[in-house]
């Protein structure tokens, strides 16, 4: 049987877990506190720095008289720039970069041209009021696109900048005498926000990179123990205490919550990582989205074993005599989802083929065929009442689901490494 030999923490109720799983090995436990204590403070210290790195290289344009003499005060706005799109991860920081770059460009276009077209009506009350009807209808068809949601999800900050370049520039633009002018208020921003873009993207790459994909990859295994770990103790104590339910370990839900609340991290951090073109690790073309199928599947298992930790704490439990009669099939059951959760996960985190995985998926279905005899209506309608039956079989069905995930989860595993060129494992 494979196990993690790190436990990387992804959350404060996930790292309590991880704790208390871990406890008993001192080389794990080194490694652990080592992720939580020295690596997440250290970044935040990098970050910083590379924060402040890149604020006096864009400061460089007020800084440098010749620089300043060409841009006078838009020269601040490079400063700004690295203030609003400098992300924690490189991948965010080139995201926002980009739409931030977009945004300002196709907006100082067309407010140049809404101004131009403006100032060809002969009357500044006219062209006052084309400039106003132009900024209106951008802005307002601009804000109803960022409501759209795939618009929102990628490209929202793109479309705010847009409204803000646009309607600077053409304010801008209405008041001042010739073309000539207009034009270079659009070029000197879009010169200081090009500046302020490269000093960000240049110490955001090349400055110990944060790379999304590294923390998206490193996150995943983690979650795969946590269950597992879940699943362990579950069992474990349900078989021990018997039906008090008082007695029962009310951990579960609280363990398997990062997993539960991780949608959204994954989510983002998936995008971030399809931008990070430069991070040698995983490449250019690399599965992401497999991640995103996969933290599905693993939080429709947290929920399962949420579900199981209710079923068990129920008022009507079987009797002690049914309990041993069924905990040899469920312990079978519950040793082949563990294992084969800790299997997928270190097949994830070292980016190696499990060839066990077909091996695994007959386990699986062999130990949940037992279950299946051992709690047949044939076996238990001399041990169980109506209340206990029902009770034995709302478990076996939720252990039922837990084996079906698993055998998705094992599939989407296989179709990652493929896809992804893990390498084989020689063990």
């Amino acid at each position: 049987m494979m196990r993690s030999s790190v436990v990387f923490p992804i959350g404060e109720e996930g790292e309590g877990a991880a704790r208390r799983t871990l406890k008993n090995r001192p080389s794990a436990v080194a490694a652990f506190l080592r992720r939580v204590n020295g690596e997440h403070d250290n970044r935040r210290v990098v970050h910083g720095i590379k924060v402040g790195i890149a604020l006096v290289l864009a400061s460089l344009v007020s800084f440098i008289s010749r620089l300043y003499n060409v841009f006078k005060d838009d020269a601040a706005w490079a400063v700004m720039t690295v203030v609003v799109m400098f992300e924690f991860y490189a991948g965010a920081t080139l995201s926002k970069g980009l739409n931030r770059a977009v945004g300002t460009l196709s907006g100082g276009m067309l407010g140049c041209l809404s101004v131009v077209i403006a100032k060809l009506i002969h009357s500044e009350v006219g062209s006052t009021i084309g400039v106003g009807i132009a900024v209106f209808i951008f802005g307002a068809a601009a804000t109803y696109a960022r409501s759209i949601p795939c618009i929102k999800r990628k490209y929202d900050y793109g479309g705010m900048i847009f409204i803000l370049s646009f309607s600077l520039v053409a304010v801008s633009g209405a008041r001042s005498d010739s073309s000539h002018n207009i034009l270079k208020i659009a070029v000197h921003r879009l010169g200081t926000v090009m500046i302020g873009f490269a000093a960000s993207i240049f110490t955001s790459m090349f400055i110990f990179p944060i790379w999304a994909g590294s923390e998206l990859h490193t996150s995943m295994a983690p979650k795969f123990e946590l269950l597992a770990c879940s699943m362990e103790g579950l069992l474990e104590r349900y078989f021990e205490v018997g039906a008090d339910k008082d007695s029962k370990a009310d951990g579960s839900f609280k363990s398997c919550r990062p997993v539960l609340n991780s949608k959204a991290k994954d989510e983002s951090l998936a995008l971030f990582a399809k931008c990070e073109w430069w991070n040698w690790k995983f490449g250019l073309s690399y599965p992401w989205a497999k991640y995103l199928k996969i933290g599905e599947l693993l939080r429709e298992l947290a929920a399962t074993i949420v579900a199981l930790e209710v079923c068990i704490k129920s008022s009507r439990q079987p009797a002690a005599d049914v309990r041993r009669l069924i905990k040899e099939p469920c312990e079978l059951v519950a040793s082949s989802l563990t294992t084969t959760l800790r299997e997928l996960g270190e097949s994830i985190m070292n980016m190696r083929r499990c060839q066990s995985n077909a091996r695994a998926v007959q386990k699986l279905r062999t130990s949940w065929l037992v279950l299946r005899l051992y709690t047949s209506p044939a076996k238990l309608e001399n041990v169980c009442d109506s209340g206990q039956d029902l009770a034995v079989s709302s478990f076996v069905f939720l252990l039922t689901e837990m084996v079906e995930k698993l055998e998705w989860l094992v599939k989407e595993v296989e179709e990652l490494g493929d896809l992804a060129k893990f390498k084989i494992n020689d063990m």
